[in-house]
């Protein structure tokens, strides 16, 4: 893929705060009218790498181009071309809706006019318009993030950068930021989401680049990365109470690879080969070794247990903010 094919292209980028390699190597890249999701945990280097990408933070090694464009000899033109959105609303709580645009666009030298008709647009996009006349600090968390949302579009980006942009919401506003996202690619804007949440990426993300210790892990379509990990996961939720360590062991007997189990929440879950009447031969061990369950069952593999398998734990779910 031609730098002119591309959105995003990430080549040897290492970035060091003293003795911690915060971005470790990373090379990708993402065609342009795509969605590139970064996933990794807290720590994994996924914030360092946007704000290197958005011109915001110097790097010590490699190549960064945005559109064509050298993020360090071209930073203006970039920052002209590309929207940010990160993980806490930039926002004034003491100006309305609409003047928190205006404001914004004034800010990217539009004039008085067009920035007030861009507000205007946004508002009524983001289904803000009985919101926009009030002040910010009214809004509930939805309508905050939808309204930061909004002011990255201010310029329309040809690449829009959001950085955990769900992340602190309920599960319905959680959705209609993905409804407008996936309006926003239709319309031909190419998109780096970095998420913690794994259903967000695979909803969202053609393609998903997992960061571990600031460096990729795997790169791939959602799907082509659960390939990666094998069939199916053999799941033993345990009783409350139940000691763990005697059900590790028999259930690990009956795995494709090592069993692990969830911290505090009594679930183990191990690969295993599709077999005839598995399940009920993995009950008959249990009980016979008088261990309590509240559950057993087969599934198919999840962006989850790529996390488990790649970097050897669950990927953590986001504090709310």
């Amino acid at each position: 893929m031609s730098e002119a094919d591309s959105a995003l292209v990430v080549d040897g980028l290492y970035k060091r705060y003293g003795q911690v390699h915060a971005v470790n190597g990373l090379s990708f890249s993402a065609p342009r009218g795509s969605v590139l999701g970064l996933l990794g945990s807290n720590g994994a280097g996924k914030t360092t790498t946007v704000r290197i990408i958005s011109t915001l933070l110097p790097f010590d090694t490699g190549t960064v181009t945005v559109l064509g464009r050298d993020v360090v000899a071209d930073a203006r033109e970039v920052r002209s071309r590309i929207g940010l959105t990160g993980q806490y609303a930039a926002l004034d709580d003491y100006l309305t809706g609409y003047e928190n645009l205006e404001m914004i666009g004034r800010l990217y030298r539009l004039t008085r006019g067009d920035a007030r008709r861009r507000a205007a647009e946004l508002i009524e996009l983001f289904e803000l318009t009985e919101a926009g006349k009030r002040l910010v600090k009214t809004y509930s968390g939805g309508m905050r993030r939808r309204l930061d949302l909004a002011a990255s579009l201010i310029i329309a980006p040809e690449l829009l950068i959001l950085d955990e942009p769900t992340t602190g919401l309920d599960p319905s506003s959680r959705r209609t930021v993905w409804g407008l996202v996936r309006d926003l690619v239709d319309s031909g804007t190419s998109l780096l989401l970095t998420t913690q949440y794994l259903e967000e990426a695979e909803e969202l993300a053609d393609d998903i680049v997992v960061i571990d210790k600031g460096a990729v892990a795997a790169q791939g379509s959602p799907e082509s990365l659960k390939e990666q990990v094998g069939g199916a996961r053999l799941e033993v939720h345990l009783a409350p109470g139940t000691e763990p360590k005697v059900a590790l062991g028999t259930v690990e007997r009956f795995g494709s690879g090592p069993a692990g189990i969830v911290p505090d929440s009594g679930l183990i879950t191990v690969p295993v080969d599709r077999q005839a009447r598995l399940l009920a031969r993995v009950i008959r061990a249990l009980d016979e070794e008088k261990i309590d369950v509240a559950d057993v069952r087969l599934r198919e593999p999840t962006l989850d247990d790529v996390f488990l398998t790649l970097t050897g734990s669950r990927s953590p779910e986001p504090q709310n903010a």
